[in-house]
């Protein structure tokens, strides 16, 4: 258990369940948020008893509230992973124990890792990250070739371009038309835009306000009871089935999260895309790793054979490319009668922005996150982004708790469940939680390395030696942790343990 500065241990907190609802989320302490989003999904209260917080006072460097949306999003997922356990062995709630410390260094998996103590190298901004325009700045996103191509043909530049010539081709646009050609041209670049400027925009009203959707789907079959497979009593999950297709980190993190709790995660990506080495390898721990090309006939069948006895479909491609190829929800529940099917997209179901890309830093970008963050810190830059992907991290762990919920709601009722997060949706819910206190800026950027050797694991890898983040939850007398180690992807068979 994490000490404080004089040695004694950090408070635990344990939930009021008699208190009277909070109706400020600026308010809202970790246990007011986790008690908001546990009841607004239907979930049992008597759950939150069984929940200890471990606070132990702020660690980012940051004007939101980042520390606590780690906590709350990680003891949430924990919280649920407990919750579907309890029901299907019809036994008593654990107690579930979560670190403020611990869940922020989760909260940044992907930097601190090494393999035999290196650091991969990043593919990031060579030539995206922050531009100047004629009338402001505009962000552009450069981890995939095919993105960076685009916006490279959409500036009328070559492929082998400098940072320079792009930085000089650009600041002949204005924000709005660059931002407006990207989304048209299959580039990823958007305007820095200030909180009103976002707010005065259709797609930031088509944001819902709660962050999580889950929904019984009434689909053509009537709901039947979920597979009766082993379950065994050492991880909440075990015996669970989860398809995973998903990029970069969000989801990714969702599928991670599932596989810590004992789900066999098949992660399955395709050969025709480009991979992330870099953030693949951390979030691949703990699932099995399959290729798949669906626009050929017998990998397409060997996916759909996956989907028929899964529990779990989650996806996070740009919305309408999967249903195109034959896995929208009503296609997929054709085939299985009893799958939660979950998706993570960037900017919301809804709105004009719904089938965009999009990404963390793109999302803080447009929706004002930046530009207030700047001010906080006022040091007179433009922009300063978040210390950790934030949005990114939180909404895998929303995606993982809004996934168990649909679980736990299917092993009580049957049917067919769907689940959604966005990246525009956690950003509105850590936007409404408020500003941290201005004397927290002045802080050290956190983690710092020689601070986690306690929350970190050594274990050899097909890549060598991996060193990374633990999972922050704990749950009594129940595994948790992952028990596969990230290889190659196309690595595994896609047949089910």
């Amino acid at each position: 258990m994490p000490r404080n500065a004089a040695g004694g241990l950090d408070k635990e907190q344990k939930p009021e369940l008699d208190d009277a609802p909070i109706t400020n989320r600026q308010s809202f302490s970790v246990i007011d948020s986790i008690r908001h989003i546990w009841s607004t999904l239907g979930l049992p209260l008597g759950a939150l008893k069984s929940l200890q917080l471990i606070d132990d006072d702020r660690h980012y460097a940051s004007s939101f509230k980042i520390d606590d949306l780690a906590h709350t999003t990680i003891a949430l997922s924990a919280l649920a992973a407990a919750l579907v356990w309890s029901t299907r062995t019809r036994s008593e709630m654990p107690t579930v124990s979560i670190a403020k410390e611990h869940a922020c260094a989760e909260f940044v998996s992907e930097r601190i890792y090494t393999v035999d103590g290196k650091h991969l190298p990043s593919t990031f901004n060579a030539i995206g990250g922050l531009h100047k325009t004629a009338d402001g700045h505009v962000r552009m996103h450069d981890g995939f070739p095919h993105h960076r191509n685009n916006a490279l043909k959409n500036l009328g530049l070559r492929e082998d371009a400098t940072r320079d010539a792009v930085a000089a081709q650009i600041l002949k646009w204005k924000s709005i038309d660059l931002e407006t050609a990207a989304f048209k041209n299959g580039a990823v670049i958007v305007a820095l835009r200030s909180f009103d400027e976002w707010d005065a925009l259709s797609q930031a009203k088509a944001v819902p306000d709660f962050p999580i959707t889950v929904r019984r789907f009434d689909s053509a079959n009537p709901p039947v009871p979920p597979p009766s497979r082993s379950r065994p009593r050492d991880a909440c999950l075990r015996g669970m089935r989860i398809v995973e297709l998903s990029r970069v980190i969000a989801a990714p993190v969702a599928g991670r999260t599932l596989a810590a709790h004992g789900a066999d995660v098949i992660w399955v990506t395709s050969p025709t895309l480009p991979n992330q080495p870099e953030l693949d390898i951390d979030t691949a721990r703990g699932k099995r790793t399959v290729q798949l090309d669906i626009k050929k006939t017998d990998e397409k069948a060997r996916l759909l054979e996956l989907v028929r006895t899964a529990d779990v479909f989650m996806s996070s491609y740009r919305p309408g490319s999967l249903a195109a190829q034959d896995f929208s929800p009503e296609d997929l529940a054709k085939i299985n009668p009893n799958l939660v099917v979950a998706t993570l997209n960037a900017w919301g179901d809804e709105g004009p922005w719904a089938k965009n890309r999009g990404f963390d830093s793109l999302v803080q970008t447009a929706s004002g996150i930046n530009v207030v963050e700047a001010e906080h810190h006022g040091q007179g830059e433009p922009s300063r982004v978040l210390p950790c992907q934030a949005l990114d991290h939180g909404s895998g762990y929303l995606l993982a708790t809004g996934i168990m919920a649909a679980l736990y709601k299917r092993e009580r009722h049957g049917g067919v469940y769907e689940v959604h997060v966005s990246l525009a949706g956690t950003m509105k819910y850590l936007r409404s939680l408020g500003q941290a206190p201005e004397n927290i800026l002045g802080r050290s950027d956190f983690p710092k390395t020689e601070a986690l050797e306690e929350f970190m694991e050594s274990r050899n890898s097909a890549f060598g030696n991996l060193k990374a983040i633990t999972h922050s939850a704990r749950i009594d007398g129940v595994s948790v942790g992952y028990t596969t180690m990230p290889k190659p992807l196309g690595s595994d068979d896609p047949v089910w343990l």
